[in-house]
């Protein structure tokens, strides 16, 4: 099977997932954002986008045995639920909204929250029902508006008091859960779209399937990284890795506008 870019682009591409792979492994979220804002360098997000989401599927089934140990079910319950809620909403504001200014609205106010809880401020959220709920519903928003709902998982989780490993097996079967649910409708929609234009074809498994060792061996060291770590020292990292996936978003966004009214829209 031919690669799918020239060499010395690949190589770049897969030094990208490589340390995508190693950030997925050790704190369980941040591949996709990651692996979009590098690979977007290369080639269109329409192309990435697909088979990012077929290597989500495969890094959380590399990590699944842990998670279904250590995972709080009754935080995941709640998280899938709110996203199953509002995905769906969050599409549809994008029905009636420009989705630019909501991308980088939503990226400014991630990243001024994580940059408010590195710098030492402490916000404790009672994890009840409804505040699981909450966490979940914005979770589902942010992810039909911006497909960034992980960060603001994260974001919201690192103010409770979860343990590292709790915290990271239970994104990773939240992230396995949305991932085929997004799977499953890029199916829906390639099944009945002309040809040429599907969102699941010969291509995606083509970038998947030289991607993917690159994505298992940084797994496989961001998981011995991970067993390294103290609390403290994770909830730092995480924090940080945070406030990067959140600029590039804001930078991403802020990229675009700049096209967009550089083209005269």
């Amino acid at each position: 099977m031919s690669p799918p870019l020239p060499p010395a682009l690949l190589l770049a591409a897969l030094l990208f997932v490589l340390a995508a792979g190693m950030v997925r492994g050790f704190a369980g979220f941040g591949f996709s954002a990651l692996c979009v804002a590098g690979l977007s360098l290369f080639a269109p997000p329409a192309q990435v986008v697909p088979p990012i989401f077929v290597l989500e599927v495969l890094a959380s089934l590399t990590l699944l045995r842990a998670a279904l140990r250590e995972a709080n079910w009754s935080w995941l319950s709640w998280l899938v639920l709110g996203n199953a809620l509002c995905i769906p909403v969050g599409i549809a504001v994008l029905a009636w909204l420009d989705e630019l200014p909501l991308r980088l609205l939503i990226g400014v106010l991630l990243l001024g929250a994580a940059l408010l809880l590195r710098s030492g401020w402490r916000l404790a959220l009672t994890p009840t029902r409804g505040m699981r709920l909450a966490t979940g519903l914005v979770s589902g928003l942010v992810n039909g508006v911006a497909a960034i709902g992980g960060i603001a998982v994260a974001v919201l989780l690192s103010t409770t008091q979860m343990a590292p490993a709790v915290m990271r097996a239970t994104l990773v079967l939240l992230f396995l859960l949305t991932d085929l649910y997004a799977l499953a409708w890029a199916g829906l929609l390639s099944a009945g779209a002309p040809h040429g234009t599907a969102l699941l074809g010969p291509d995606t498994l083509r970038w998947a399937l030289w991607l993917a060792p690159a994505m298992l061996a940084g797994i496989w060291l961001g998981n011995r990284w991970f067993r390294g770590v103290s609390p403290a020292q994770f909830r730092r990292w995480v924090l940080n890795l945070l406030i990067l996936i959140a600029l590039l978003s804001v930078i991403r966004a802020l990229w675009a506008l700049s096209a967009w009214w550089g083209s005269g829209a």
